[in-house]
């Protein structure tokens, strides 16, 4: 049993999503009107109690500025004109800041710079699939919004037979600097100390890389955040097909600066309230990534 929480990672650059269309292109990918979030966006209304929650600083502008790492589709990634922000995760937040009587203005950021971007104003909120742990509840207030845990792909019909409980000698591409990097190097020691094959495990600096690594061949499987994982599967055309379950979920959570606990309250019932009305799971179902849903946002959970 191995345990691990699931959730994000550094930096996917920011033509990650671009890269992994391109190396889709003549594997069968789906026409632009079929793929997951196309359509309108989910719309919002303000709710005067909950905008006047919103502390005088933040909303003298009319805008909440927000630093995401937009190379993680389907979360949040970049359109096709380079420069803006779509995803579910993209989408869910500019419904919280409707409902909050605001905008939500996206910035591009590191992964890595962006709690720090928070903390030092920077950025008003991070979003950008930041699973919740002890470390970052330390540096910021965490308002919880969606559940994810690690999901295993491989080419379709698992030609190479991989298994997720024994992956032994088996060649497996992952994102660096992820919590599935962790996992499969603590899957592969435990091969080792049984006396079986380790294994091979290609780090790549970008998702979109370790998907057309699977995708090519070159590598058996690959792990992902579960949402990742079934983008990756849908943008493929039947190329590649989702291996087992998703396990060891833990909550991604909206990023807001310590003193600014009201500043999270305020998003928390924002979030509470677009699950009441049914905009949150028309969001993440229009998405197709339903299964991470919750039904109590909360901060610091």
């Amino acid at each position: 049993m191995f345990t691990f929480n699931g959730g994000r990672r550094a930096a996917l650059g920011i033509t990650g999503a671009a890269l992994l269309a391109l190396s889709l292109v003549g594997c069968g990918e789906k026409e632009g009107g079929e793929q997951p979030g196309g359509g309108p966006s989910v719309t919002a209304s303000a709710d005067e109690s909950l905008a006047a929650k919103v502390p005088d600083a933040i909303k003298a502008d009319g805008k909440i500025v927000v630093g995401s790492d937009t190379g993680y589709a389907p979360a949040e990634f970049l359109d096709t004109d380079g420069k803006t922000a779509i995803g579910f995760d993209v989408e869910l937040f500019q419904a919280v800041a409707a409902k909050l009587g605001l905008e939500a203005e996206f910035v591009s950021a590191d992964f890595g710079a962006i709690i720090t971007g928070v903390t030092s104003g920077k950025y008003e909120v991070g979003v950008s699939s930041f699973t919740i742990n002890e470390d970052r509840k330390v540096q910021a207030n965490m308002v919880s919004y969606y559940q994810v845990g690690t999901q295993w792909v491989t080419k379709k019909g698992n030609p190479a037979g991989v298994s997720i409980d024994d992956a032994c000698g088996k060649k497996i591409a992952v994102q660096r600097d992820t919590v599935q990097v962790d996992d499969i190097q603590a899957r592969s020691k435990a091969c080792s100390d049984a006396g079986k094959p380790a294994i091979t495990i290609e780090q790549f600096p970008g998702q979109d890389a370790a998907t057309a690594a699977v995708v090519s061949g070159k590598d058996d499987a690959m792990l992902a955040d579960y949402p990742v994982g079934a983008y990756a599967v849908t943008q493929s055309g039947g190329q590649l097909e989702l291996l087992g379950e998703m396990y060891e979920a833990a909550p991604y959570g909206y990023v807001v600066a310590k003193d600014q606990t009201a500043f999270a309250e305020a998003i928390r019932d924002a979030t509470k309230a677009l699950i009441t009305d049914g905009t949150y799971q028309a969001i993440l179902d229009k998405w197709e990534v339903g299964g991470g849903a919750i039904t109590d946002p909360a901060i610091n959970p």
